[in-house]
Order: structure tokens, then sequence, then C-alpha cells
């Protein structure tokens, strides 16, 4: 048998399996004529399925032992265990011509990166299964955990049919579902989670939860997901969900809402999956390797490194770690540094063995000793930062008093400035407090990663600076124990960064601020790109009112055409949109530029 790692293999006591199948029956009086439970293990779910009055219980498992210990145990006839994997399991055909299915559960516990540094078997076929593109595709957002894998194929399978699904998962999980049911446009009458203690029931630390989706065939959908403590179900204790196409991780807060479009691009630091060697701490005036060796190099390449941990001042200025950075943007040549810096070639070449064991997807057919997350905004003199670990997030100016550029890693986040006022300005405005209360409502703290640059891309300064005053800031720099610096003046000249410059909207975009978003229509899969003229009024979920520049064909290359749009936003940011993109945006205008004259 092949050990519990590999298989996310945690199987559910007894009484647990059976206090959700009662809570199922009982409170929300679900009444199944066929279960199925698609990773039975050793058959909890399928002797607690028992209680409910169904005609047939299907139990799925891999692992032939686990089947024979299930027959061994379950005798009722209405049981059938198959042994199969559910990654090749044809579901269509055991549910065809069955009604009110109950599909219960509890999945493996284990992501797709870490079966395959196992090894294992137990691994569905690799795919870009949310459709996710460009970088996310390549660099972890496209890293997911089976046991959503497992639930989104259900949910596939199963839709516009009267089925309820009730899987044991890990609360970030239940979360993802949420968003992709909404971004599938999946009809559902409920998705409702249960957080439960998973040390007492599992003996492991995580966060989790009973998900309970009900799938209908009518056109359905909520745009609140509610949770509730499984101790105590009937009592509401967080929502959270979409608000005006916005998703906010406390729909219920009353806090000021700063949700848009940031006009300054959230950045990602350096990745090079290769710290022993690229990272160095400062010992005096030596530089010493994560092998403890001597680094002895050309300073050219080295540069002032804050990771993730050290975001615990608003302002880093001394650093005990450095990093190496071997290029100025993704792919380039990096042979250069041969002739250009003989001792960190050589450094480099030495440790050459390392480079060549890293795993990522990324550094395939790369220039030796490539990195990522490089580009012309590493350089900057200024940044802003922040570590997307901790729980309440400390911005900080980052600069260093020789000059050189500062380096974040790749578990950090910034925007860039060109001079010290604006970046300590900026470094204020997010740290205030009701930046900081805004923050809470659009990020999920027991995530483990609560700040993401999908999270900190919400963040409108436009909005913050109509809302906020110069005392703002000056009480936010009292209460980060600085000493005064701020003035009124230096929020004038932060207004005035042609970020945030209103000239660098069109006419037409300004014309946005003049209409009636109640004015919209609310159906947005009830149009296409053939339909939606050219100066249309759109809203996008995340990027905010814009206008419909002209039509676009993407030609793939097998030659098809796919038929698009062209779209100005409120920040001057112009975006090209395809196929069945259009689903992304909430509201759409009837007018035109003649129209709003």
């Amino acid at each position: 048998m092949n050990g519990k790692r590999e298989y996310g293999d945690y199987q559910t006591p007894e009484f647990f399996s059976l206090a959700v199948c009662q809570y199922l029956q009982k409170q929300r009086k679900v009444k199944p004529s066929v279960i199925i439970e698609p990773t039975c293990g050793v058959g909890s779910f399928v002797k607690s399925s028992l209680i409910f009055d169904a005609s047939e219980i299907i139990g799925v498992e891999v692992n032939p032992e686990y089947c024979e210990i299930c027959k061994q145990e379950i005798s009722d006839p209405r049981v059938q265990i198959i042994n199969a994997d559910f990654f090749s399991f044809d579901l269509k055909s055991v549910i065809k011509g069955k009604e009110q299915l109950l599909i219960v559960g509890n999945p493996p516990w284990v992501n797709n990166s870490t079966l395959s540094t196992l090894n294992s078997d137990n691994l569905p076929t690799k795919a870009n299964f949310k459709g996710l593109k460009g970088l996310d595709a390549l660099t972890g957002a496209s890293n997911f955990d089976i046991c959503e894998y497992i639930i989104l194929q259900l949910i596939a399978s199963l839709s516009n049919t009267n089925t309820t699904i009730a899987m044991l998962c890990k609360t970030s999980v239940a979360r993802n579902i949420f968003v992709e049911l909404k971004r599938t446009h999946t009809n559902f009458r409920a998705c409702d989670i249960f957080e439960f203690n998973a040390n007492k029931v599992f003996g492991i630390n995580a966060s989790a939860c009973l998900l309970v989706i009900e799938l209908c065939e009518s056109e359905s959908s909520t745009e609140i997901c509610n949770v509730y403590s499984f101790e105590n179900p009937n009592e509401i204790i967080n929502s959270f969900g979409y608000v005006d196409g916005n998703f906010y991780s406390d729909a219920a807060k009353g806090v000021p809402d700063f949700s848009g479009t940031c006009c300054f691009e959230w950045r990602q630091g350096v990745k090079h999956d290769c710290s022993k060697i690229m990272e160095l701490s400062q010992q005096g005036t030596t530089l010493v390797n994560g092998l403890k060796e001597v680094v002895d190099i050309e300073s050219e390449y080295v540069f002032p490194l804050v990771k993730s941990s050290m975001f615990k001042s608003p302002i880093v200025s001394n650093f005990k770690k450095q990093v190496i950075v071997t290029q100025k943007k993704v792919q380039e040549n990096t042979a250069h540094i041969e002739n250009d810096a003989p001792k960190t070639w050589s450094y480099l070449e030495s440790h050459k063995e390392r480079f060549l064991k890293r795993k990522s997807s990324i550094y395939k057919d790369a220039p030796d000793y490539s990195m990522f997350g490089i580009g012309d905004y590493s350089y900057a003199q200024y940044k802003v930062g922040v570590s997307g670990f901790y729980k309440k997030p400390l911005f900080s100016v980052l600069f260093s008093n020789d000059g050189k550029p500062v380096m974040t890693d790749d578990t950090s986040y910034f925007i860039c400035f060109s001079t010290y006022d604006a970046a300590y300005t900026a470094m204020l405005i997010l740290n205030s407090e009701k930046v900081q209360q805004f923050l809470l409502t659009i990020a999920f703290l027991d995530a483990k990663r609560p700040f993401t640059k999908k999270v900190l891309e919400r963040i409108d300064f436009h909005r913050i600076l109509g809302a906020i005053s110069a005392s703002d800031l000056v009480d936010t720099e009292k209460q980060l124990g600085l000493h005064r610096y701020f003035d009124e003046t230096m929020l004038a000249n932060f207004k005035l960064l042609p970020e945030l410059s209103q000239e660098s909207l069109t006419a037409s975009v300004r014309m946005v601020e003049a209409l009636l978003p109640e004015r919209f229509e609310e159906k947005p899969c009830e149009f296409n790109w053939k339909t939606v003229k050219m100066n249309t009024i759109v809203k996008h979920r995340t990027l905010g009112y814009g206008i419909m520049q002209g039509s676009v064909y993407h030609i793939s290359p097998q030659n098809e055409r796919k038929l698009g749009a062209e779209i100005q936003f409120e920040n001057g940011v112009t975006r090209r949109f395809f196929g069945d993109q259009y689903r992304d945006f909430t509201k759409i205008g009837p007018w035109t530029e003649e129209t709003l004259k």
C-alpha cells in the first residue's frame, strides 16, 4: 500500500461522517435516491450513508485493499464498491437516468505538485483545468489541490441536475469552488461552508470545512456564500461573495469601499529557485552563501534583498541579505557575464548542477542561470512593498542608501516610484486605517498567502484619495512610530503623478463618470461581440467601467478566427477580449456616443 502522503489519505472517523450525514438528512432534508462516494477509502461515508432511504449507494476507490475492507465490513445489498481511479472513472454512465443524487465524501487533501514530487501514480492527466493564461499558467497559479479538482469535475458532470454535493475539504478549496461556480455560470440554489476543527477530527492543523452545494436544473445562483460552524449550523459567522460585481472576503462589513483597479502595477519579486547559491548573507564586508561558503564576486550583479519575512518596518534601508541578479529581463542571454564578470560566472558555473535540478517549467530552454520576475521595474530606485504572508499587511518603503535598487523575493509584492516622497506618501496611504480596514474585506486571513497580486490590484487609489485627507496620513505616520516628515504638499504632488492624472483618460472614458449604473443591462450572457457596438459602455468584474473601442480578431495557430473587442477602461488601460470572455462583464450599456450627447 502506498503511503498516506501520496494519496492525501486522511480517513474520516465514523463519528464525523455520521454527523455529516445526520446534518444533511435532518437539517437540510436531503432525500437522495442514489448516493455516490467518489473516493470512499475504507468506507466511513458509505457506512454512514445507510441512514438514508436510498435505493443505491456506490463507493468508488482506487486502492484495492481499501475496497476489500469495505466489502468485508458492509453487507447491505444497496451498497456497491467499485475499484477504480476517479480520474478515469466514467461517472456520467453511472448516474445516467438517476435523479436526486447525493455526492458525499472526503477527497484527498494534497496538491498536484506534491504528487509530482513523490512521483505518484495517483495524479490526474495534467491540464490547465481552469483555463489560466500566460504567466499564471506557468508559475504556480495552475498548481491545484486534488480535492478541488475532484469537486470541480463532479460539478461539471452533474451541472443542470438536482444534486447535492457535500464534501470535506480545506476552507481555501471551498472558497475557490464558489468562485468557479460563479465564473462558469453554474446553476445552484445554495453554496454553504461549515467550519470544523480539523485537529480534533483528523489530527492535523488546517482550516477545514464541510462544503455543501445544491445544484439545480433551473437558472439559479446566489452572490453570497455563508459560513457557519459545524457545531452550530444555524448561525452565520461570516459571508463572502460578490457585491456589485466585486468579490469580498467579508461582504457584511460596513467599511469604505476602495475596490477598483490599481493605477500602479503591482509586481512580484525575483524567483530563482536556488536560494543556497543566489542568496547571500552579509557578514561584515564578507558575503556567505547558504552552503556557508565565502563568496568573492563582482558587485555589479549583487543587490540588496528583502525577503517576505523582513517586512517589519515602514521604512527598510538596511539589509542583511543580498541576491545575485543575472538578468535585466526575462529570457535575456546570460553568456555575457563570463566576460563582464568572470568571478561571478565562475561561481555560478561551480554550482551549475544545482541550477539544472530546478524543476519549474519556466526554466526549460531558458539561458543558463535564468531568473523570473525580473524587468525594468526591478531596478526602480524606490519601491513600496508588502509581504504576501502577513495577516496584517505592513507596507514598507524600500530603498538603499547607496542608490542600488532593492530586490524582493517572489512571495512579496511592490509598486515603483521615481522619488522618495511619492513612495513615502503611498506607504502612508496603504497603511492608513481606512485602507487597512478595506483590505480585510477583500483578503482571506486564513489563506497561506492572504495578500496576493490579485488582491492588491483591487486597491483603487483614485477612490482612496477622494476619501482620505492629509490629517489621516499624519495620524498614520504617528501610529507607525515615524518622525514627522509628511506634509500636505507631498499629498498634492502625489495626486499629480501621471498614473493618477485624469488627463490620462480619454474624453470618452471620462463620460463614464456621468452614467448611472442602474441603467445598465444585468444579463451579461445575452450578448456577444457581434452585438456590442463601438462606444458602448461596459463594466468588467475587476477592471471597472470601460468604452468599447472596436472589434478585433484573434487568429489561432490552427488558423481559427475568434471575434473579440478592444476596450479602454477608466484607468486608461486598453485590453482585448475574445470568445466567452464577454462573461466577465457584469453590466452592458446600450448607449453610443451620439445618445450620450
